[in-house]
């Protein structure tokens, strides 16, 4: 509601505050939100083996977690909240439910309840998510 002024004190030369502000600024504040996310929801910082290597090895599971919930929040709805929900949101509303899966030589399949209230968008999810058709 009305002027957001900002301030930038930096020793770059050259460039615009908007530009500064906009790119540098901005885009670094948006990997630390990344990095709290990590940390946040799938809880990475969690490093209490007793061996380096079963740490490095959790460390690389959470990171494949967070690429896997990153995938599956990039293939929502352009335009949709979703595109832009925090990890344990996703969890809650689209991983954490009811189904049946069956498991056969060539496929899965899931057989969501009936009263499932996001089954539109878990349907275009499995669509957007499955692997290529082999001709």
């Amino acid at each position: 509601m009305g002027r957001d002024t900002r301030y930038i004190v930096t020793n770059l030369e050259g460039g615009r505050g908007k530009h500064l502000y906009e790119k540098l600024y901005s885009a670094r504040g948006q990997a630390e939100n990344h990095i709290k996310a990590w940390k946040a929801h799938l809880a990475a910082d969690r490093t209490s083996c007793s061996k380096a290597n079963a740490s490095q090895m959790r460390l690389m599971l959470h990171g494949c977690a967070y690429w896997i919930w990153w995938k599956l929040r990039a293939a929502c709805p352009k335009r949709s909240p979703w595109r832009r929900a925090q990890f344990d949101t996703l969890r809650l509303h689209l991983v954490k439910l009811a189904a049946t899966i069956v498991e056969k030589k060539t496929r899965i399949i899931v057989t969501l309840p009936a009263s499932c209230p996001r089954k539109g968008l878990l349907l275009l999810l499995f669509d957007a998510l499955a692997p290529p058709k082999t001709a």
